[in-house]
């Protein structure tokens, strides 16, 4: 079996600060913001009104077609506003606010204990989607639509992303560590589904702990096995780990199920379990707050809706002698900086990195011209050419970087990284890719 991919980083990993610190749960105070977009598709639609009581887990916003997600509240309490809130982006999007009474009562039928093996296939799609699970490893794809291919037949693998190869973060070690039955018991689900597929857990080999928790619970199950493998960035990218699993590439256009794979992160793997065997929906997720310069940094699980500046807090807020510089909602290498700390954490939101200096704010104050060194394309996971992308890219050269697969980038930061000029290559290519979509989906040119 194959370790590794081709190309790809090793930044310093900071997995120290939070690597052995188990779950803790966190109850948020005050209000909690429910947006009513935590995913690819259309946003949900709101079922309830300002004035509204509501119990955990009852159903606050209803999926709007077939590529959209219901929306459950975290808390019981009081509906305060339906009314646009921001986002990690800073975008305002229409949202649920709920009072939270403190209570946190689960609404009827949650918990329920169900048999998944005396439930029909499609009892088991409608359970997922009934439960609004996405893909919560980052991309926020409804996962009811990802287990629906149009040739079932064809699928070879389930893949349970546990590589977490993002520096800091590390909640899906400690999923692994802690609830591995649980992932084992949501890959058999799915295994049933696809009953010609091979399930496959891919961890990275810096999680030994993660690696013989599961490789005891996949034990018990047919077909379903563990692959360590080689500690490298991007390896938990859903391309890189196809291409480590089955040896084959997906091109632009072409979806996991292409290739006859399905991927998902263990966190959806085990909300896939639990809203199938315990009737219930995603409202809670693992979650860390890390950085060197958290108090006390900690994986969490978390009420969906808390704000990121409220964990901040619960994880003792800025270490003593320590300046805040930076916050990310994610990682230090696709994580998004966050303005504002009184945002919401969706679906797909599984940590936040604060940190004391600012590493692209250094770079800037470091750049030079292209030293046309060639480390850009030995890194990129693709064998993409940042540094003719880049070109093309600075003289607004569109048709020339879609010839050079600018598309095909999914902006891992691999190249930015490498690169001894510390130019920003990743973000001109996601802003290049931004506005090739916006052309594309005006018609114009």
């Amino acid at each position: 079996m194959k370790t590794t991919f081709r190309g790809g980083v090793h930044p310093k990993d900071g997995k120290e600060y939070a690597r052995d610190v188990s779950f803790e749960t966190h109850l948020p105070s005050g209000e909690v913001v429910l947006l009513l977009s935590q995913h690819i598709g259309k946003p949900a639609q709101p079922v309830v009104a300002k004035g509204d009581e509501v119990k955990m887990g009852q159903l606050v916003g209803k999926a709007d077609g077939f590529v959209s997600a219901n929306i459950y509240s975290s808390v019981s309490g009081t509906v305060k506003a339906v009314e646009p809130r921001k986002n990690a982006f800073g975008k305002k999007v229409p949202a649920v606010i709920v009072e939270s009474d403190g209570q946190f009562t689960p609404a009827e039928g949650i918990g329920a204990a169900r048999n998944p093996k005396s439930m029909s296939r499609q009892e088991i799609l409608d359970a997922v989607g009934w439960a609004g699970i996405v893909g919560m490893g980052g991309a926020g794809f409804p996962t009811q639509v990802k287990l629906m291919p149009r040739e079932p037949d064809k699928i070879e693998y389930i893949i349970a992303n546990g590589a977490e190869c993002e520096p800091y973060i590390t909640c899906d070690d400690q999923l692994m560590r802690s609830f591995p039955d649980e992932i084992a018991g949501g890959m058999e689900i799915l295994l049933s589904l696809f009953p010609q597929a091979k399930g496959v857990v891919l961890i990275e080999e810096n999680k030994p702990e993660a690696i013989n928790a599961m490789k005891r619970a996949c034990a018990k199950i047919k077909g379903l096995s563990v692959w360590p493998v080689h500690t490298k960035y991007p390896q938990g990218g859903e391309r890189s780990v196809i291409t480590v699993v089955t040896g084959k590439h997906l091109r632009l256009g072409q979806l996991p199920a292409d290739v006859g794979c399905i991927v998902d992160n263990v966190s959806t793997v085990r909300a896939i379990y639990r809203a199938v065997t315990k009737t219930e929906p995603l409202y809670e997720r693992p979650f860390t707050v890390s950085g060197d310069a958290v108090a006390n940094p900690k994986n969490l699980f978390i009420k969906l809706g808390t704000s990121f500046g409220e964990l901040l807090q619960y994880a003792g807020g800025v270490k003593e002698g320590a300046t805040l510089k930076k916050a990310l909602s994610g990682g230090p290498m696709m994580g998004i900086a966050m303005a504002d700390l009184d945002v919401p954490v969706q679906k797909n939101n599984g940590a936040m990195t604060v940190l004391a200096e600012d590493p692209a704010e250094k770079a800037f104050h470091q750049m030079t011209a292209c030293l046309k060194c060639g480390r850009c394309n030995r890194t990129c996971p693709l064998g993409l050419t940042p540094q003719m992308m880049s070109l093309a890219a600075e003289r607004r050269d569109y048709e020339q970087y879609e010839k050079l697969f600018g598309l095909d980038c999914v902006t891992c930061g691999s190249c930015t990284f490498a690169c001894p000029a510390k130019r920003p290559l990743m973000q001109v290519f996601m802003q290049t890719k931004s506005e090739i979509m916006a052309i594309k989906k005006g018609g114009g040119k």
